[in-house]
């Protein structure tokens, strides 16, 4: 009896022994560090098991998998939702597991530019590798009735500014949200316009913003630029402004504009017909919205580029051809 007892009294202790070192073993493992290097990427498809996972953190270089990782998943069979996940520096395995479990996906960005026309939109989106393409071969009233607005026009439509999005994202739905964030805007903006302007309908708002969005970067000229094409509006004075002829050329513009293309007549020559042209000609921004919205007072008529970025104004046609002598006849 006694040897029994001593046999059982080690078993016992082996099975002891055995046991707090697979729990150590197990919390060593849960708490480890999975990677040390610099931050990695795992991408997981819709549908990928546990198993492939682990191949792919271990073809990652981050683990090996061994019996911890087919016991943690038999253990706690992890719902892993598919997408992007960012795998930093001291990240431990049950926090990736948590982090895959509950979606945390990694995040990009995609700016859309003030100034950009709708075609250069559509490139920079075809170009990303991060967002998937549906609506590449679709024409612009296609895409534009996928969004729920059959009568618009593209151009002008969607709101520059920073998109967060996770890969795998639709070109389509960068584009709804651009949409829907530029439909807020312009609804804001004529609410609160200035009451004596020009303009008859928020879209004669967008068209004129992204007019002077084209002619000026400088944020503190931009009111003065609204100002002077909504005194010419005013008084019956045609526009005359060159981005807008560019616009019309399209890809026969070669990045000079030549009097010929001042006198060629067509619907967004603002130097051969009065108003405005039927549509915008780029993106315009919050700010230009603003601009436009609440031009800056005064008198000048006319306004030429220094050169520098910024603008000469003027209040007469003898004082505006003077400025163009000096700063654009000078430079030549």
């Amino acid at each position: 009896m006694r040897v029994i007892a001593w046999i059982l009294l080690l078993l016992l202790t082996a099975g002891l022994a055995a046991g707090l070192w697979f729990y150590q073993e197990w919390q060593r493992f849960g708490e480890q560090s999975i990677h040390r290097g610099g931050p990695m990427v795992l991408w997981l498809a819709p549908g990928t098991s546990f198993t492939a996972t682990v191949r792919q953190l271990e073809t990652l270089g981050t683990t090996r998998a061994d019996w911890r990782w087919r016991l943690l998943g038999r253990l706690y069979a992890p719902q892993l939702k598919a997408g992007e996940y960012l795998i930093e520096p001291g990240t431990t395995v049950l926090e990736l597991i948590d982090r895959i479990e509950r979606g945390e996906v990694r995040s990009h960005r995609f700016t859309i530019v003030e100034g950009w026309t709708f075609a250069e939109l559509r490139q920079r989106l075809a170009s990303d590798p991060r967002i998937r393409p549906v609506s590449r071969d679709q024409s612009e009233d296609e895409l534009m009735a996928r969004l729920g607005c059959d009568d618009c026009y593209a151009e002008g439509r969607f709101l520059p500014e920073t998109y967060f999005f996770v890969r795998g994202t639709s070109d389509l739905e960068i584009l709804a949200r651009a949409h829907q964030a530029m439909n807020r805007a312009l609804d804001e903006v004529w609410a609160s316009r200035q009451s004596d302007l020009p303009l008859d309908e928020p879209n004669e708002l967008l068209v004129l913003a992204s007019i002077v969005e084209r002619e000026t970067g400088q944020a503190s000229e931009r009111a003065r630029v609204a100002g002077v094409f909504v005194r010419r509006l005013q008084i019956g004075m045609r526009l005359q402004t060159d981005p807008t002829v560019v616009y019309g050329l399209g890809d026969d513009f070669d990045g000079r504009i030549r009097r010929v293309h001042l006198r060629t007549d067509h619907p967004w020559n603002t130097y051969t017909r009065h108003g405005l042209p039927p549509t915008p000609i780029a993106l315009p921004g919050r700010a230009a919205l603003e601009a436009t919205a609440h031009p800056a007072e005064g008198t000048a008529l006319y306004f030429v580029s220094r050169g520098d970025g910024t603008h000469q104004f003027s209040d007469t046609l003898a004082e505006h051809n003077a400025a163009v002598d000096r700063y654009i006849r000078g430079r030549r």
